[in-house]
């Protein structure tokens, strides 16, 4: 029998070319959460929705996955169980242009039981972790003038939901 080993640039053509689907691991929520981050942001829809059959393990009609897309970005919502949570060393950044897009982030995503954290982070419902950002942030804390890089920092160090005015005032010396 001849085995057949394709080089290497033969087998990429399995490797999707259009980004990866990041899989989000619940304890009987996923239905639930899909249907609030889609509701959460723009250009979001539910996808498929896979079921466990009689040959289980978890009860026959049961939600197994979710997909569905979440500001353009795709994910599977799957109901793995107890054995693992969510934690900070994975977070999802919101880059926001203005105060109200921060409100309106930090409010659905910390609204039944998220909470705040420390400069602009936070954790939803479900414990996912996310970072709602001033994006103009970004640059004022890479400024290459290091008293404006560290009058932002230290504004938002000192901040839970970001403050984009007290920002701008921080970083301008005012």
């Amino acid at each position: 029998m001849t085995v057949f080993h394709a080089p290497f640039h033969a087998r990429e053509a399995y490797m999707t070319t259009d980004g990866f689907t990041t899989c989000l691991w619940f304890d009987g929520q996923a239905e639930e959460a899909a249907h609030h981050y889609v509701s959460v942001f723009k250009n979001s829809s539910i996808g498929r929705v896979v079921r466990w059959t009689e040959s289980g393990p978890g009860p026959a009609g049961s939600v197994l996955t979710v997909d569905f897309t979440a500001n353009g970005q795709r994910f599977v919502a799957l109901n793995g169980g107890p054995e693992f949570t969510f934690n900070e060393a994975v977070s999802f950044q919101i880059l926001c242009s203005d105060q109200q897009e921060i409100d309106h982030y930090w409010t659905k995503l910390t609204e039944n039981g998220g909470e705040g954290g420390p400069c602009g982070w936070l954790k939803d419902k479900y414990g996912v972790s996310w970072q709602v950002v001033y994006a103009p942030l970004i640059d004022m804390i890479a400024d290459p003038d290091p008293e404006k890089a560290a009058r932002a920092t230290r504004a938002m160090m000192a901040m839970g939901k970001l403050d984009a005015a007290a920002l701008e005032q921080a970083y301008a010396g005012a």
